[in-house]
């Protein structure tokens, strides 16, 4: 966001802000706090970036309401609601944690005047953002910039930099060798006792007339609570030094704060500071990168995990068939996929990860695969599927191609961990394991050959455990029937996919299943993987057609192969029946294409002094009651109406009160959490239904198999950053509810990091213990590489287990803190009265300075010329910049970007004068500090001129696109 436009954020926004944690309602009052401010300022940035996007393709924006769904739908991209309502999610959540974990640590919220500190935490943390993107990680840089929020908002609720009379945010607080301002001494007094309730007046005149920067100092411990004399102190309920003089506060954070008259005008700064950040990681990532790391894309990551040793040959070239099959079809539609990923394994050796943007890269490097004999029998399929797993966005559909059993099934709970966490379905494509295994060992006797038979269930049943945790198939074919089988791939690559049921079963068994299909439900499908299976499917209407009848009319398409069967059903609006009778497992999956779905996450009473709810990041505690915050996606009148915790291989049900917390969320209250695996049902109404039968409801179902522990694992480490050739050291804690003894604990990561840990940890009755993981990433490791961290902690016998999964960003020291800077070479015009058969040209060289980083990008901020650089000859740090555009487009802003993303503006502009000369006006700056001359039209008049078109707004945001102009 521009300065212009964060000033016009500042003069538009209205109604009570606050900085709090969002307690479901409890305390809240009618203020925004830290969640809405970022939520507010991550819709804007996206939709601007949309906007710009389009523009260049020379489309309309019509700007959105600031909703998830809306801007989704805005960028054109309306499949991409879930992933982008869950990236903020994801943001506002880590933003929140800070107040959790670090709520006493003054310089996470600038207080005890720690700002050099406080802005080490944003600068530093910005650049591991910068460099996950950079790397395509970026799960990894929407958690550091929540983290990285906290404390850039704080700033503006617990200093006085509003109360100074400042009319925009502090640009410097996000470069590091920038002045922030003139810091109070320590020995320097900043307040006076506050006048009864009355502290409007506190801050010292000479402090704010010779603008000091001073921030409220803060204690929560009784009787130890000390502050320097004559400081201020942040004020408030919790704060035990505001009653040490000089008495009372100055914080912001609500309305009955301390200053709390100036409550909305510090959070509108905040928000216009949030804006200013996220546009400086838009402008070094680019709009692209900058909307994936949102998570708006128009497709479903395409994901395959694939074994290749000698056997698979058949099994490549399918891979090769589908791939080209998909690109085909889906590139430059809504289902093209934002990321294509690739694992190869075989044995000895697994990866490395292939992550890339571009199909065609991607067909290329499959079609580079080829088949080797690869070492010893059995794979090492699971070391690859835990690399997929966590180089995939969340809530991806992973495939792994293999004919023969994992090696590594040691990491099979690691593997189920990262599953649950990152809720992604892994469907498993096994060919010929029963005839690959007899090939291979062709030599062995008769009575060693049944043994391998009965050896072959086992290995088969690890691949179904995953797959039945995850929600997806386990599909047994052979080598020739495996090209028809991919077509489930094809099918499951739409991102608008959604379950409305799913159950396995271990022992056959006549079962009824019930669904409700809404009217936004498509290509209702039914995946079924068994053998020899009977059901009878029964219309909302009550027709019926059997499995054996080829001549009913609710099955349209039907294909069988292997132990695979799928069933494309007439969509027909209602509760639908389908009655399974077998004697053998199963896997049952019914599926449509749907905008409306929903995101979920389990929710724990917080033990901080700050009270509210922790979002629960691994399993939930069993047995004992529990909550869960359901987020409807896809629409903004749907409301839930029932949430229910349904049992994956039976019949139990446990049934939640459920509370509309508004913006989409609901918060379901439980009496006990299950103790056997369960999924998450959800039911409600859209209100937008056009239906007539107000009873017809939407059904949704969760993929991911849940599991709730008695152990609790945890880990306090805030610190993301993994220094290359430097070992970090990574505490965790391990709680029982339950019996004590002998913990075995098991700590991987997907790098393959050098690392220590304990093997076990011994743990009392109901007790607790302590353990650390030291982990070392290879000096050569590049910045921007993400490694994940898994460390699990297994009860005596195996009955229980439970999971902590850690992400660390390795980043080199940053030196590297000056943007790139602008030469002006030459500039030639012929502009004249009729501008449209005029044309001006610019040539302008980019630097970084003899200890930059080089110059990594230069785009086009603003222009609609032609743009070409390439390096100078003499100097291959220099890069030359050339620009031609018609005199009907006079400006140009070039966004330029070095190699750990420090970003630059250099603005240029020609004008036609009365003696047809031309004249130019430039300014480059480092972004985003706002420029000082602003081109043909004064900054003052250019200024003024936008101005009047914000006052023009009634609704905030409606018209942000005008702040461009």
């Amino acid at each position: 966001m521009s300065w212009l436009a964060a000033l016009c954020l500042l003069l538009l926004q209205t109604g009570a802000l606050g900085f709090g944690i969002k307690l479901f309602n409890l305390f809240r009052g009618d203020s925004l706090i830290h969640e809405d401010i970022t939520e507010r300022a991550l819709l804007n940035v996206t939709a601007q970036a949309c906007r710009a996007l389009a523009l260049a393709e020379g489309k309309d924006f019509t700007f959105p309401p600031l909703t998830p769904n809306a801007v989704a739908a805005a960028c054109s991209a309306s499949k991409s609601s879930k992933s982008f309502c869950k990236a903020i999610k994801l943001i506002q959540e880590k933003n929140r944690g800070v107040d959790m974990s670090n709520y006493d640590l003054p310089h996470y919220h600038f207080d005890n005047e720690t700002f050099l500190e406080g802005r080490k935490i944003i600068t530093e943390g910005l650049s591991v953002v910068k460099a996950s993107n950079k790397r395509e990680n970026f799960e990894a840089a929407r958690k550091e910039l929540g983290n990285i929020l906290h404390p850039l908002q704080d700033f503006y609720s617990h200093s006085n930099w509003v109360e100074m009379g400042n009319k925009l945010p502090n640009s410097n607080l996000i470069r590091s060798s920038a002045n922030i301002g003139n810091i109070a001494a320590k020995n320097r007094a900043t307040c006076r006792n506050c006048n009864g309730d009355d502290c409007s007046n506190n801050i010292l005149e000479d402090i704010l007339q010779e603008k000091i920067l001073t921030s409220g100092y803060f204690n929560f411990v009784p009787f130890f609570s000390t502050k320097p004399n004559g400081k201020c102190s942040h004020g408030g309920g919790f704060d035990r030094t505001s009653n040490i003089e000089p008495k009372g506060g100055i914080n912001k954070d609500t309305f009955d704060a301390s200053h709390g008259k100036l409550h909305v005008t510090a959070a509108n700064m905040a928000i216009a500071a949030t804006s200013e950040l996220l546009e400086d990681i838009r402008g070094a990532a680019g709009d692209k990168t900058f909307l994936q790391m949102m998570g708006i894309a128009k497709g479903k990551a395409l994901c395959f995990v694939i074994d290749t040793t000698g056997s698979m040959r058949d099994d490549i070239e399918a891979v090769k068939t589908v791939t080209s099959s998909i690109i085909n079809t889906k590139v430059g539609t809504e289902d093209e996929p934002p990321v294509y990923i690739l694992v190869p394994f075989n044995d000895p050796d697994f990866g490395p990860l292939i992550r890339t943007t571009d199909p065609e890269v991607f067909k290329r490097a499959v079609n580079a695969l080829s088949a080797n004999d690869g070492g010893d029998f059995p794979e090492l399929s699971l070391s690859g599927l835990q690399l997929a797993l966590t180089g995939a966005p969340p809530n991806s559909e992973i495939f792994l191609f293999t004919d023969a059993p994992a090696k590594d099934q040691h990491l099979k709970s690691t593997v189920i961990a990262l599953i649950e966490q990152t809720k992604s379905v892994v469907n498993f494509m096994i060919t010929n394991l029963l005839g690959f295994r007899r090939r291979k060992r062709s030599d062995n006797s008769q009575g060693q050959g049944q043994q391998n038979s009965r050896m072959l269930t086992s290995d088969v049943q690890v691949y179904r455990d995953l797959a039945q945790a995850s929600g997806g198939l386990a599909i047994q074919v052979t080598k020739s029937e495996l090209p028809m089988a991919t077509s489930i791939i094809t099918e499951s690559s739409s991102s608008s996919l959604v379950t409305l049921v799913q159950a396995s079963r271990s022992s056959g068994m006549a079962e009824n299943f019930t669904f409700t299909v809404d009217e936004s439900v498509t290509n209702l499908t039914v995946y079924i993987t068994a053998r020899s299976i009977s059901f009878i499917l029964i219309s909302p209407s009550g027709v019926s057609q059997e499995n054996t009848d080829t001549t009913g009319s609710l099955i349209t398409a039907s294909q069988s192969v292997g132990n695979f069967q799928t069933l494309q059903l007439k969509t027909q609006v209602g509760l639908w029946q389908i009655k399974m009778v077998s004697t053998n497992p199963y896997i049952l999956k019914v599926v449509g294409e749907s905008p409306i779905d929903f995101l979920f996450e389990f929710l724990e009473v917080s033990q901080g002094p700050l009270g509210g709810f922790d979002v629960v990041n691994n399993r939930p505690r069993s047995g004992v009651n529990g909550s869960l915050i359901v987020t409807v996606t896809g629409s903004d009148s749907a409301t839930v109406t029932e949430v229910t915790l349904v049992a994956s291989s039976g019949s139990g049900e446990v049934n939640g009160s459920v509370e509309a917390q508004g913006g989409g969320d609901f918060l379901a209250r439980f009496d006990r959490i299950p103790q056997e695996e369960f999924v998450v049902l959800v039911k409600g109404q859209n209100s937008n239904s056009s239906s007539r039968a107000s009873s017809v409801i939407f059904q949704r179902q969760s993929s991911t198999n849940i599991r709730a522990s008695n152990v609790i694992i945890a880990s306090p480490d805030s610190n993301s950053v993994l220094v290359p050739g430097t070992t970090l050291s990574v505490s965790f804690s391990v709680t029982t509810s339950g019996v004590g003894g002998t913990f075995i604990i098991q700590a991987t990561n997907d790098q393959g990091f050098n690392s220590t840990s304990p093997s076990n940890l011994i743990l009392a009755n109901g007790g607790s213990a302590n353990g650390t993981v030291n982990l070392t990433a290879p000096s050569n490791t590049l910045s921007g590489t993400v490694v994940t961290l898994t460390v699990e902690a297994v009860a005596p016998g195996g009955t229980d287990a439970n999971y902590v999964v850690l992400r660390f960003t390795v980043l080199k020291t940053v030196t590297d803190f000056t943007s790139p800077v602008c030469q002006l070479l030459s500039l030639q015009s012929n502009c004249s009265d009729n501008c449209i058969l005029s044309m001006w040209e610019l040539s302008v060289q980019v630097t970084d300075g003899a200890e930059g980083t080089g110059v990594n990008r230069v785009s086009l901020k603003q222009g609609n010329g032609t743009l070409n650089t390439s390096l100078a000859a003499d100097n291959k740090t220099t890069t030359l910049v050339s620009y031609n555009a018609s005199c009907c487009s006079p400006d140009v802003e070039l966004l330029v970007v070095d190699g750990v993303g420090n970003v630059g503006s250099c603005f240029y502009s020609v004008q036609k004068t009365l003696n047809s000369s031309q004249a130019v006006t430039t300014t480059t700056t480092a972004s985003p500090k706002p420029p000082t001359a602003v081109a043909v039209v004064s900054l003052s008049n250019r200024g003024a001129h936008s101005l009047l078109l914000c006052l023009g707004i009634t609704i905030l945001g409606i018209n942000l696109p005008m702040w461009n102009n």
